[in-house]
């Protein structure tokens, strides 16, 4: 496969989720072999550029997020990642002016129409593919990835939940452009009504609405439109392990089979990843 970058600068504004500031987002096609670099455009020049590596990754609880080693950060990137992957964009600059990426309506949706609507080039040099030769596995109490040896690209997830509405929901995808567009990047990130009080007295969700993430609640969900898919919450976390799973910047070739796992687990399991393929 072939490296790829966009055609022209896309700017994209936005809320960012947690802290709920107003994001300007601009994306600048770049070289082979760059890699995707984020920058920082608020912080000081020489400190505020920020490469997507596995090993700047930190703080994964709610979201994956990088750091540099001036400690400049950029948090909430999966479903911008999610995008990327299906696109096989390798080559990218990432401006922005603030600390997240702005939340768009809480899904991948935004971002595929940005870079279709600009549209995609394709580089001269190749990227390696990361290629599952032998069952991995990697497991946390109850939380669990195995990868398995495919031609292609599949995911199976599955989720449960100790809720009286949001329960079990278990979904298989095979990976391609098309199927990622109308049935995983639409659905949108979510969580529960008895949490908000929490984030927000941790100053976290400050930028949450009904427009940009899913409230469950004790029988349904708040929001006045409903689902977009009776299983959106599962095929939201195959949105994000999409995106988690990009921080190798490498397509995948392989079957991944995940049982409530999280962006911790996700990354861990990256990490085995590309060991397996040194």
């Amino acid at each position: 496969m072939k490296r790829k970058t966009i055609q022209n600068e896309i700017v994209y504004n936005g809320i960012g989720l947690h802290k709920g500031e107003n994001i300007k987002l601009k994306l600048i096609p770049a070289r082979e072999n760059t890699g995707i670099i984020f920058k920082r455009v608020d912080l000081k020049d020489g400190e505020n550029e920020i490469t997507l590596d596995i090993n700047n990754t930190f703080d994964l609880t709610r979201g994956t997020n990088l750091k540099n080693e001036f400690n400049a950060s950029v948090h909430t990137i999966e479903h911008f990642l999610s995008a990327l992957y299906i696109y096989g964009i390798t080559d990218l600059y990432v401006e922005l002016d603030g600390n997240e990426l702005p939340i768009g309506d809480g899904s991948a949706k935004p971002f595929v129409e940005l870079l279709e609507k600009n549209g995609i080039k394709e580089l001269e040099s190749d990227i390696e593919e990361i290629v599952i030769k032998e069952p991995l596995y990697i497991s946390q109490g109850d939380k669990h990835i195995i990868a398995l040896p495919y031609e292609g690209y599949k995911i199976t997830y599955s989720i449960k939940f100790e809720h009286t509405f949001l329960k079990s929901q278990l979904l298989e995808k095979e990976i391609d452009i098309e199927t990622y567009k109308t049935e995983v990047a639409p659905a949108r990130t979510f969580g529960f009504d008895y949490e908000i009080e929490y984030l927000k007295k941790n100053n976290l969700a400050l930028g949450g609405t009904l427009e940009n993430a899913i409230v469950v609640k004790k029988d349904g969900v708040l929001n006045p439109g409903g689902l977009r898919f009776e299983d959106e919450f599962v095929r939201h976390k195959m949105l994000d392990i999409i995106g988690d799973l990009k921080v190798l910047n490498r397509p995948i070739k392989g079957h991944i089979v995940a049982v409530k796992a999280g962006h911790a687990l996700d990354i861990e399991f990256a990490k085995k990843m590309l060991l397996n393929n040194l």
